[in-house]
This record gives C-alpha cells, sequence and structure tokens, in this order.
C-alpha cells in the first residue's frame, strides 16, 4: 500500500497549473513552429508568428500564455494499492490545487467559472470547481494529467449520434467549417467515436492529452482504422484552407486524435472537441516520495521569430478618427491602434442592453460615441504591469448587441476575435463602422500594447468589467469593413480553391 500525503496532490496540481499557465509543451511549439515556415498566407503567417512570440513571451515572463486560463479539467488514475494520509477528498485536494494556483501571488490566473449557470452566473473568484475524472486501475501510484480550456475552443466542441452506416469523414468535414474561428485555429481536434453519447465527448476530451505526432504516424502509415482515420482527416481539414485564425491559409490543424470505445450495434456517438493555439496540459505521477518533479523546459525549445509590420502599415490615432477615414481600410489589411478604448464583453452588453432598453443613461465613464469596444476579459496585473494578459475573446458572442451598440450608443467599431454572422455583418455595413481582430492566442504580447488601465464601470463583474484602455501601436487586422465584406468568408475561400489547386 502507498501512502500519499495530502499536501503531495494538492502541491502538485498548484504547480502543474502554473506551469502550463506560461508553458506551452515543446510538441506543439514545434508543430506551431513547423506551420509558421510552411504558412504561405501572409496574414495567417503573421497571426503564427505573433503566437510564437507570445509563447516565448509567456515562457521568459512567467505569465499566462492566454488571458482566458481556463476551466480546469483533471483526469485521474488511481492506483487501488494507493491511500492518503489527510482530511480531504480527492476531489477537495484537487479543488484546494487550483484555488491556489489561481490565486498565486506572482501570477494570479483569471477566475472564470461562475456557479448557478442557469441563473446569477456568480463569479466563484478562484476559479473552482475543476471538473474531475477519475478511474480505478491496478497498481500503487497516482496518474494525474491537468488541463485548463479556454471558452472560446470548448463552446465549439460537437457531438452527433450518427447512424451505423454513416461516414465520420463527411461529417467532420461538414462540421468543422461551421465551427468558425473562435476555437482559434490552429489547433488539435480531438474525435471521441462510441460509448455513450457522455462517454464520447470524455473520450474526445481526453485524446487532447496525447503529444502532437500526426508527422510520425505519416512516417510510419497507419496499422489500424483509427489511425487511417486520422491520417485523412488531418488531410482533408487542412485541405479546408480555414488557417490560423480562420484567415484563410495552409494550417488548420495540427494533429487529429481519436480515441474510441465499444458503443451499441444501433448507433455511431462521435463528438469533436478543438483545442486551441493555447494548448495547455500536463501530466505528472506521484507514488508517495513527495510531490511531482516538474522540470522547467529550456528556453532554446522555442523559435527566435521577430514580427515585422513594416513601414507602410497603417497607424491610426483613435482619438481623433472619423468614420469617413474608415472607408479606405481593406480586409485583411493590418493596423496598428493607439489612443483610448473601451471594453466589454457577455456580462457588461448584457447589462448595457438593459440600460438602453429601459432609457438610461449609460454608467459614469462610460461614453462610446466615436470609440472601439474591445473584447476582452483580461488576466489581474502585477508587478509594474498597467494590466495582466489580455488578449481577444470570441466576437460572435456578442452578435446578438451589436445593431443595438451601433444604432444607439455612437460606437464606431469592435475589437475581438473570430468571424461575425452574416446579420453584424450586415449591420456593420449599415452603420458604416468596423470590426477588427486581435489575434487569440497573444494575449500577453497584445497586453504589452496596452499603456494605462483603469475600471470604470461594474467593478463588481471582475473580469468582465468595463475597462478603459489607452493603447500605443495595437495590432489588429481588419475583419470585417465598413461595406461588410469579412476576410473570414473571402480567405477561407481563396485558400482551399488554392489547396486544391496545388493537390490536382
Amino acid at each position: 500500500m502507498t501512502s500519499i500525503k495530502q499536501n503531495d496532490v494538492i502541491d502538485s496540481v498548484t504547480d502543474a497549473l502554473q506551469y502550463i499557465s506560461y508553458y506551452h509543451p515543446k510538441d506543439f511549439v514545434d508543430a506551431m513552429t513547423e506551420a509558421y515556415e510552411k504558412e504561405q498566407n501572409k496574414g495567417a503567417k503573421d497571426a503564427i508568428a505573433q503566437i510564437l512570440i507570445n509563447s516565448r513571451m509567456s515562457a521568459t515572463g512567467h505569465r499566462p500564455i492566454c488571458q482566458d486560463t481556463g476551466i480546469v479539467t483533471v483526469f485521474v488514475k488511481l492506483g487501488m494499492g494507493v491511500c492518503f494520509e489527510g482530511d480531504m477528498t480527492l476531489d477537495e485536494m484537487i479543488n484546494e490545487g487550483v484555488r491556489r494556483a489561481y490565486n498565486h501571488r506572482d501570477n494570479p490566473l483569471r477566475a472564470s467559472i461562475v456557479a448557478d449557470p442557469a441563473g446569477q452566473r456568480t463569479n466563484t473568484t478562484d476559479n473552482t470547481p475543476a471538473v474531475i475524472h477519475i478511474s480505478l486501475v491496478r497498481g500503487s501510484k497516482v496518474d494525474i494529467t491537468v488541463a485548463a480550456k479556454g471558452g472560446g475552443s470548448e463552446n465549439k466542441a460537437k457531438f452527433a449520434m450518427l447512424n451505423p452506416s454513416d461516414s465520420i469523414v463527411d461529417w467532420v468535414l461538414d462540421t468543422v467549417p461551421k465551427m468558425g474561428a473562435g476555437w482559434c485555429p490552429p489547433g488539435m481536434l480531438g474525435l471521441g467515436i462510441g460509448g455513450t453519447a457522455e462517454k464520447a465527448m470524455l473520450l474526445a476530451k481526453e485524446s487532447l492529452m496525447d503529444p502532437v505526432d500526426i508527422h510520425q504516424l505519416q512516417e510510419k502509415g497507419a496499422d489500424n482504422k483509427i489511425e487511417e482515420l486520422r491520417l485523412e482527416l488531418f488531410e482533408k481539414v487542412n485541405q479546408l484552407g480555414i488557417g490560423a485564425q480562420g484567415l484563410g491559409g495552409l494550417t488548420t490543424v495540427l494533429d487529429i486524435k481519436i480515441m474510441d470505445y465499444p458503443t451499441h450495434a444501433a448507433s455511431k456517438p462521435v463528438a469533436m472537441i478543438p483545442n486551441c493555439a493555447a494548448t495547455r496540459h500536463l501530466h505528472f505521477s506521484l507514488d508517495g516520495s513527495g510531490p511531482a518533479d516538474i522540470q522547467t523546459p529550456s528556453l532554446d525549445d522555442w523559435p527566435e521569430i521577430s514580427w515585422e509590420v513594416g513601414d507602410n502599415v497603417r497607424r491610426v490615432n483613435l482619438d481623433t478618427l472619423q468614420k469617413e477615414d474608415m472607408t479606405a481600410w481593406q480586409p485583411g489589411e493590418t493596423v496598428l491602434l493607439s489612443g483610448t478604448i473601451l471594453t466589454g464583453r457577455d456580462a457588461a452588453h448584457k447589462r448595457l442592453a438593459a440600460l438602453i432598453e429601459k432609457g438610461e443613461p449609460m454608467p459614469n465613464g462610460v461614453d462610446f460615441t466615436g470609440k472601439f469596444i474591445y473584447y476582452v476579459g483580461p488576466v489581474d496585473a502585477v508587478g509594474d504591469e498597467v494590466v495582466g494578459p489580455a488578449g481577444p475573446t470570441t466576437a460572435t458572442r456578442m452578435d446578438k448587441f451589436t445593431d443595438m451598440m451601433l444604432e444607439k450608443t455612437g460606437l464606431m467599431g469592435m475589437i475581438g476575435k473570430a468571424e461575425r454572422g452574416s446579420e453584424t455583418c450586415a449591420s456593420i455595413a449599415k452603420h458604416k463602422a468596423v470590426y477588427l481582430m486581435a489575434v487569440g492566442g497573444a494575449a500577453y504580447l497584445v497586453s504589452k500594447a496596452i499603456k494605462k488601465a483603469r475600471v470604470v464601470a461594474f467593478e463588481e463583474l471582475g473580469m468582465e468589467a468595463i475597462y478603459e484602455f489607452v493603447v500605443k501601436d495595437m495590432p489588429v487586422t481588419v475583419a470585417v469593413d465598413s461595406r461588410g465584406e469579412s476576410v473570414h468568408k473571402t480567405g477561407p475561400a481563396i485558400w482551399k480553391v488554392r489547396i486544391q489547386e496545388m493537390h490536382s
């Protein structure tokens, strides 16, 4: 019988979550570097460059890769020859580790978990509880895998109960384009096949804990149907041309992961869950000898990549910008923003909508007239930081508020990540506004462009409060221009054709 101390579990979970907040797995860095080197679409290549530069900055500065530091998922394989010293349950130990990691003095992580999800949606303030899966196995040790999954990619999870004769490949190729870019490609797609509905979803999530190894499989060749399926889907999903951040390009997925399980003869459950450009997971074992020994990676594992915007890039002063100035902006164009912007995401938009509906004024300090809104929920600042990592959240979630904001508040433009819906693009055109895209997965890099930050409204909402940012040369891409043309529609369409031509 192996005896494991309660604090060894707590400390190991804390250390692992801190580690994955600022260190990408080496296999992921290597795969992203390869994608960067072969990418031919300049916009997509620039996006991957920003992700890799951000990754190295986070590894060096020990600050989060992404402002969405995720909902914690933990897979535990508990040996039946293990007992624990302490008065906590295993769930309580793990959640205490989460609590300490997210409230860490030197690197606080963003509290994103809300209780009462169908009601008040009140933030738990420490990112607990984690989602914990425990299975009993033979042996006298505990194997634990921790992962932190961002909402943008988790929201794109898909499930289908296919007929036994239906094609999994056809379903995936039909579904992936409908997922949009909110999952911040390039990343991995995890598939779970078989079992029951809930088992398939669990398999898909667990498959994402494996390393990127598709190129080794390509060299070796498939030995079974699952490996054949991985290779086929890897090739065909990338041929869709969706590309980095949905801008169009050669790499949409870095790997396809699949786990399967026996199922009912009448069923074919299939789940698909994407992992984003902030892939974060770590495995460790406890055998009673103390907390996990988590080795610090070498910075030599990260490529030396520079990102140059060029002399002809459009620089914009937001404090003097007029609507007519934006009519010359082109989809896919890089713009550097300087000046004052306001922030706001789901909870703030809901409150603003209620005020507008009642005919009440905006909160003190909030005036969107002639301003841009940035969809973001930043990490708390530490040390001399103005703000913590502050990358964009998925703009699509704000679509239902956009026409109201453009019509009623004097808002001139928006900044976020991923695509906008067709009705929103039409509203943008009607109001001669624009939508700009910042790179998801480059939160620490983006935060360096923010020179001043203060909360101006709804402070009780925490990371969902409205901030005022003063930015200098914040890099963005014109995603929807003042005529309503969306690069997330034109880019993938162009690159899908180009890729087909390359393979013909």
